[in-house]
């Protein structure tokens, strides 16, 4: 079964099991960043790493505007979460690196399967 899939704009996708997002990632034409892709949607590599940051971890956020004090702001919670997920995806499998701030921070895990 599939691991990553191609979008018609010529991205692939995964799920991340660590952040919960679905990482959309271009691997073909010029625009960058681009990274490389194997081209085996069951066992897929791709490399360089892969970083996602939202909320606080973004180099734009501002400490008083955050995703963290949502809640107590606007009284209901946050449609977002702050997150930095850090992996490699090697034959199939993604590795979490340990600057992530999830719990698979530090693991070896399978890849989910798309549809």
């Amino acid at each position: 079964m599939a691991k990553v899939k191609r979008t018609e704009s010529g991205r692939i996708e995964f799920i991340c099991p660590g952040c919960g997002e679905t990482h959309s990632l271009n691997v073909e034409g010029t625009d960058r960043p681009r990274w490389n892709f194997n081209g085996n949607f069951e066992k897929p590599t791709i490399s360089p790493s892969i970083l996602y940051t939202s909320g606080h971890y973004c180099n734009h956020a501002k400490p008083d505007d955050c995703w963290c004090n949502y809640k107590e702001k606007y009284g209901e919670e946050a449609p977002f979460k702050c997150v930095r997920c850090h992996s490699f995806v090697t034959d199939g499998k993604i590795q979490f690196l340990t600057d992530s701030t999830h719990k698979l921070a530090g693991l070896t895990v399978e890849m989910e399967e798309v549809e």
